[in-house]
């Protein structure tokens, strides 16, 4: 757009004599012997005619901006060039007049090409002074810049900068033709918002913070003279050095005494600005993940920048997406919640100290959303120094014989989230809640019941011989942990203790390739390759007989996210660290919205739910939890409606435990990332398990958030179809026991007996009695005799009062 008219001769004459004296120029700056002999002018004429007019100017490299999720919290800056473009009313008068008077007194004066300045330069190269001139305006050098900052191959960035009448030519064409269109201050802001500053500093706006930690808007006589003073040379001006530092104090002053020259300032300002002592009190801008606003936030940075490399949105290829990041200007409200992560942080390091080989890892979802709130770990995000190496000594013995360092306290590995090698973790019993989402699709109710034996021989072939094999046989055989039998279970109940010998045989029921595609659909990612294979082909998942007790890899990401999914009424939403991610325009481009689909009934949801409350100490109005819970303490300690579940491994190599809310679904595990096959015996319940920091982390992200309830699932999903109990009293017991199982039960009989009023060895009653599920099992308690009636349970299909079977101890 045209700002300003120009007399078409005025215009004219300037072509005409620029062309004819930019060639004597650079040439007797070049080769003073030939400057005068005419070939050179004639030269400049004929080429400065024959240049395009017009001038495609790329934007500057811009730093992007990484906020957390209240929009004020720095979190990142990511950047090539640390540049922020600003208007010419945010930077200060002084700063604007200063940079007039160190490049270009006659800035306002001429039109993009300063003649007068032209034949200054040709006079002193004539004159074998000790320095050189080029007559370069503040157009001109704009442009030189902008046709760096928009070549689109190396040797286009060359030809922009060097030394060659071509070059001066361009720049006066461009010059002459950019004046015509922008106005002065538009020439102006765009020059203060390109030209580089040095320390990493490019453009008016990063110089003021770099140099004096504050916006161009505030910047003062002195700092203003000082930062026009470096565009010349920043390296030689550079303050920060032991050289430098005097002569960017001879060069401020002298662009101070300038300024008095062009009428910018009065002699009395002058005296007073270089009587000022230069002080540099800002610093680089820190770049990347490695320099985050708080120590801990280097992993969730981290998982931003995985994102952000995997979005088409950003290029077709990572090298694109990642310059987009770093020199697009966006400004990215991440999901980071402060409140959240920082007691994440403060409860792993509580837990485990940064130098620990034990990796006490959590992960914070938002349900309904997928947000992910916080990451945290007891590590640095940082590299380890090769020269100077912190890290500590290998936990695995083979690749610490070599001598080889472990990733402790320092590493750069996305151990939360999964990637680069890291498969994740075994999670245990946490797995047994993707058993009981198959069996509620599968029309099995909460209420349903198995006698929960000490050992379960399964159909699952496995190696014979091999410890999960029961004894002389190919058949996978699991026990509960403690070895103990566990009775009659219903979900509730056996999510509660972690009965191992309830849920294998009720995976059994429901078919494991079932339990595998709701851990699918609930984001389980399957990073080993072999486990990859089977979740994929339904005839392998079918015989994973283990799968329901947690053997396969998943981070805490996954497992937070899947129990998340639950929480929200079976609505899964993609993990996502963003939620606002605004151009330099301002513009919101939409791939910071949350991309969720529904997954999992809302009743099959809530009913999980319901379950998994039993083993974190909490219930609901439908819930019949039994009496022992693995994970007791959670509720207590964060005092909200709670819902979740522990999970241990074989010989106790990780521990994992999720807790949450309707607002926050936090997972935690315990393991050790460079040798997962450890010795040490990972913790729970102890402050140095894994269980304080996960509801540690919950209580922080709770605080001062409303308390919301979780919704009780139907009655049916609950109980099922219930049947009567046939009257067995005083019965034989396998009389009692066909007569049951004629009406649809599963009868067992009980091996303890209780005081009745039938004769000794007779049936005493039922448990439950009165009426339970369909299918369900049914205890029928024998008579000692010699007294009254035994105590029963209600009849509501939950666990006996007397099941008779002690309770298993809690599988994890």
């Amino acid at each position: 757009m045209r700002k300003r008219d120009h007399n078409v001769l005025t215009n004219a004459a300037s072509l005409l004599i620029c062309g004819l004296l930019a060639g004597v120029v650079v040439a007797a700056a070049a080769f003073p012997a030939v400057a005068m002999s005419g070939l050179a002018a004639k030269a400049g004429a004929e080429t400065f005619g024959a240049l395009p007019k017009e001038l495609k100017v790329a934007r500057a490299p811009q730093i992007s901006y990484l906020l957390a999720s209240d929009g004020k919290t720095p979190l990142a800056t990511m950047y090539d060039e640390n540049r922020r473009d600003v208007k010419l009313k945010d930077i200060a008068p002084v700063m604007q007049k200063a940079i007039v008077a160190a490049e270009d007194h006659d800035f306002y004066k001429h039109n993009g090409v300063d003649l007068n300045g032209i034949a200054r330069a040709f006079v002193n190269n004539q004159s074998n002074a000790s320095s050189q001139q080029g007559a370069s305006t503040l157009t001109m050098q704009y442009v030189r810049l902008a046709i760096a900052y928009s070549a689109s191959h190396p040797a286009d960035v060359v030809a922009a900068t060097e030394d060659t009448s071509a070059r001066k030519l361009r720049e006066m064409r461009y010059a002459i033709q950019i004046d015509k269109e922008l106005s002065k201050d538009e020439i102006l802001e765009r020059y203060l918002n390109i030209a580089a500053f040095g320390n990493g500093a490019y453009g008016i706006y990063a110089a003021s913070q770099v140099y004096f930690n504050k916006p161009p808007s505030k910047l003062k006589i002195d700092e203003a003279a000082m930062l026009a003073g470096m565009v010349k040379a920043p390296s030689t001006n550079d303050p920060t050095t032991k050289s430098g530092y005097t002569a960017a104090v001879a060069r401020r002053d002298y662009v101070i005494e300038n300024m008095v020259k062009t009428g910018a300032i009065t002699r009395q300002e002058a005296d007073a600005a270089k009587a000022v002592k230069l002080k540099v009190t800002g610093k680089r801008a820190p770049n990347g993940c490695v320099s985050t606003n708080e120590k801990g936030w280097g992993f969730f940075c981290d998982y931003f920048y995985r994102w952000w490399m995997q979005q088409e949105t950003f290029g077709s290829t990572t090298y694109d997406r990642e310059r987009r990041l770093k020199s697009g200007g966006y400004t990215v409200v991440t999901t980071l919640d402060p409140q959240a992560q920082r007691g994440a942080d403060k409860a792993v390091r509580k837990a485990k100290p940064e130098k620990s080989k034990e990796a006490a890892m959590v992960a914070v979802v938002e349900p309904g959303t997928g947000r992910v709130r916080a990451l945290a770990v007891n590590r640095n995000f940082k590299l380890d120094d090769p020269k100077k190496p912190a890290n500590k000594p290998h936990s695995e013995p083979k690749q610490r014989k070599r001598g080889k360092l472990g990733n402790y306290p320092n590493t750069v590995n996305p151990l939360l989230t999964g990637g680069d090698g890291i498969t994740g973790y075994q999670a245990g019993s946490t797995f047994k809640i993707f058993t009981i989402v198959a069996a509620l699709e599968k029309g099995i109710p909460l209420g349903y019941t198995i006698n929960a034996p000490q050992t379960f021989k399964s159909e699952y072939i496995v190696e014979q011989g091999s410890p999960a094999a029961c004894p002389g046989t190919n058949k996978y055989c699991p026990t509960n942990s403690g070895k103990k039998a566990g009775g009659v279970q219903n979900m509730w109940s056996a999510f509660a203790q972690s009965i191992n010998t309830y849920f294998v045989p009720l995976q059994q029921q429901v078919g494991a390739e079932n339990v595998v595609d709701v851990a699918k659909r609930l984001g389980i990612q399957f990073r080993v390759s072999k486990e990859n294979t089977w979740a994929n082909n339904k005839d392998f998942a079918h015989d994973w007989g283990a799968f329901t007790l947690g053997v396969t890899d998943t981070t805490p990401l996954e497992l937070a996210n899947a129990y998340a999914t639950l929480a929200a009424d079976g609505r899964y939403c993609e993990p996502i660290p963003v939620q606002e991610i605004k151009d330099p325009e301002g513009k919101k481009l939409d791939i910071a919205n949350p991309r969720c689909e529904k997954r999992v009934s809302t009743e099959v949801a809530r009913a999980a739910v319901d379950a998994a409350r039993c083993p974190v100490g909490d219930n609901s109005s439908t819930s019949k939890c039994g009496g022992s819970r693995t994970a007791a303490e959670v509720k207590q300690a964060v005092d909200a409606p709670v819902a979740g579940k522990s999970g241990t491994t074989d010989s106790e190599k990780s521990a994992a435990l999720v807790a949450m809310t309707k607002q926050y679904a936090v997972a935690g595990i315990l393991a050790d990332p460079d040798w997962p096959q450890t010795n040490v015996k990972m913790k729970h319940k102890q402050k140095d398990g894994i269980n304080p920091p996960v509801y540690e982390t919950l209580k922080a992200a709770m605080k001062g958030k409303d308390r919301k309830n979780f919704e009780p699932p139907g009655k049916k999903i609950s109980e099922g179809d219930q049947r009567r109990i046939p009257d067995v009293k005083c019965l034989d017991p396998q009389q009692a026991k066909s007569r049951i199982e004629a009406e649809g039960f599963d009868a067992v009989i009980s091996d303890i007996k209780v005081t009745s009023s039938c004769p000794a060895g007779k049936a005493a009653g039922t448990s439950p009695d009165g009426r339970t599920i369909k299918g369900g099992v049914v205890t029928i308690q024998i008579s000692s005799g010699g007294g009254a009636a035994p105590g029963t349970a209600p009849g509501n299909g939950g666990p006996p009062t007397n099941p008779g079977r002690p309770p298993g101890r809690p599988g994890g």
